[in-house]
């Protein structure tokens, strides 16, 4: 059978394999602006995603949690329309299975998107993790982060996690805007 369905209007239990998926997923919110790599100090913390439904696709290699999506850990969390999750085949090195960051290849949550971490809040229709680069993409007319009174807003946001770089860009309909408040502490980082 090429792929698994499951349903629920309720928040469930996922397999090990996703449930690793998910700590890179919701890990990586957690920890965008930090040095802590993915599923650092909050990975021992409960994972729960709750969707309308979920598609595992084994021949394609990935999952797909679609209507409703909320992937929380600790105080991060992940909303979208849809969250799909590409993942590597086979073992690792030396034949043992591999971590959940070498397991990933990419995170694509689409629709609606916001993500909470820390104290921000990332707004976009499109939100892009690859996880060999460990670059956060997020796209959309209207895409925003917000820390206290202080944003970045523009169509493309991306965050280069390794050495800490931002890059903004605007689109035809909106140039990018920073709103900065000076004297407020905790600005965006």
């Amino acid at each position: 059978m090429k792929r698994q369905y499951f349903k629920s209007s309720r928040s469930f239990s996922i397999l090990p394999a996703i449930a690793a998926i998910l700590i890179v997923a919701v890990g990586t919110a957690g920890s965008l602006y930090s040095q802590e790599k993915p599923g650092g100090k909050d990975s021992s913390e409960q994972i729960r995603i709750s969707a309308d439904s979920l598609t595992v696709d084994n021949q394609a290699k990935f999952a797909e949690f679609t209507g409703n999506v909320k992937a929380s850990q600790g105080n991060n969390v992940i909303r979208a329309d849809k969250l799909k999750i590409y993942y590597k085949g086979g073992l690792g090195e030396k034949g043992k299975a591999p971590s959940a960051e070498q397991a990933i290849e990419k995170l694509v949550a689409t629709g609606n998107v916001k993500i909470r971490f820390e104290q921000n809040l990332a707004v976009a229709d499109e939100a892009v993790y690859i996880t060999e680069t460990r670059v956060l993409i997020l796209t959309g007319k209207n895409s925003k982060i917000t820390r206290g009174n202080d944003s970045i807003s523009g169509s493309k946001i991306t965050f280069y996690r390794d050495d800490g770089r931002i890059s903004i860009e605007g689109g035809k309909e909106k140039r990018v805007e920073v709103i900065f408040y000076p004297g407020e502490k905790g600005g965006i980082r």
